[in-house]
């Protein structure tokens, strides 16, 4: 199996000494964000876990403990933007980020990393043009260090038009010219730029529509091949295998203006407030009468070597 920790908030950011301890305990706790009552037990035991998939904007936190991990197959998806503090305000400066993922890279290799530059969106600082040689700059700087770029527009959820009102569609023209450059640039500098959850529209202008978290991707990173279960997906136009999340909603302190996983900035301070390192939930404890169920958890690997 895959444990995911992060379609929900950030944990290297600002929950590392939890999921350590976690680690260290050899089990974590998770509440059904649509079922609060329900907690479900999951064992980290590196028999039955294949892999942990990290998505950060600031892996910093984490670097110190890359070799107590090294008993799991990790792979990591770094956000890197070229956003400021306006959208981003607690996100560190890029080139720090981009310094940290080179890191991470030589830690633990060029098949286990992997760079996000999403969500995009367009308005009269982030212009199309921006963007380009935004993008250009970065990949230039990252080559070498991953082999493959996700990009994917702003969708304009209920809470992303709440908390980013003058936010816009991408137009679809701007789309294509995007897509087309982008994967320009990608093939100059030998990463690979995919589509997340965008269809298939940029596929003929090189852009690899197949899917971003995807069974391949994992398999590169853990060495192996994985028989991954069909129900394992998130969602109709995402062939993504995404396993097990062990996050909140709620709780990332970015506090991005596009962000979907939060609902507004005084629930997030109000569950920040509530973290204890120290408790096997993220946020809060264990209340009386609660009931914990033990995850059914099998290893996906069969041993089989893979060659990338």
């Amino acid at each position: 199996m895959i444990v995911n920790t992060g379609m929900r908030t950030d944990i290297p950011a600002f929950y590392s000494e939890w999921f350590m301890n976690r680690i260290r305990a050899g089990y974590v706790l998770v509440r059904n964000p649509y079922c609060p009552e329900r907690i479900t037990r999951y064992e980290l035991d590196p028999g039955v876990v294949d892999c942990l998939a990290f998505c950060t904007k600031n892996p910093a936190p984490m670097l110190k403990h890359l070799d107590e991990l090294k008993l799991y197959h990790q792979y990591w998806f770094v956000t890197i933007t070229p956003y400021g503090k306006e959208v981003e305000p607690n996100v560190p400066p890029k080139e720090t980020v981009m310094q940290d993922f080179i890191t991470l890279s030589k830690a633990l290799g060029v098949n286990c990393v992997g760079w996000r530059y999403d969500p995009i969106f367009i308005d009269g600082t982030y212009t199309l043009e921006r963007h380009i040689a935004d993008f250009e700059q970065m990949c230039e700087t990252l080559s070498g260090y991953t082999k493959v770029c996700v990009i994917s527009f702003i969708d304009l959820y209920e809470k992303v038009k709440r908390n980013f009102p003058e936010a816009r569609t991408v137009t679809q023209s701007e789309r294509i010219a995007i897509g087309r450059r982008f994967a320009e640039i990608g093939r100059h500098c030998g990463i690979t730029i995919k589509g997340c959850a965008e269809g298939t529209e940029l596929a003929a202008y090189g852009v690899d529509c197949g899917g971003c978290m995807t069974r391949e991707t994992f398999e590169a990173a853990v060495g192996s091949s994985l028989n991954v279960p069909k129900k394992k997906t998130q969602r109709a136009e995402c062939s993504c295998v995404l396993g097990t999340d062990i996050g909140a909603y709620d709780t990332c302190g970015h506090l991005c203006r596009y962000c979907y996983a939060n609902y507004n900035k005084e629930n997030v301070r109000r569950n920040m407030k509530l973290h204890d390192p120290k408790s096997p939930l993220l946020v809060g404890g264990l209340r009386e009468g609660e009931t914990v169920f033990p995850a059914k958890q099998e290893s996906w690997r069969n041993d089989q070597l893979t060659f990338f």
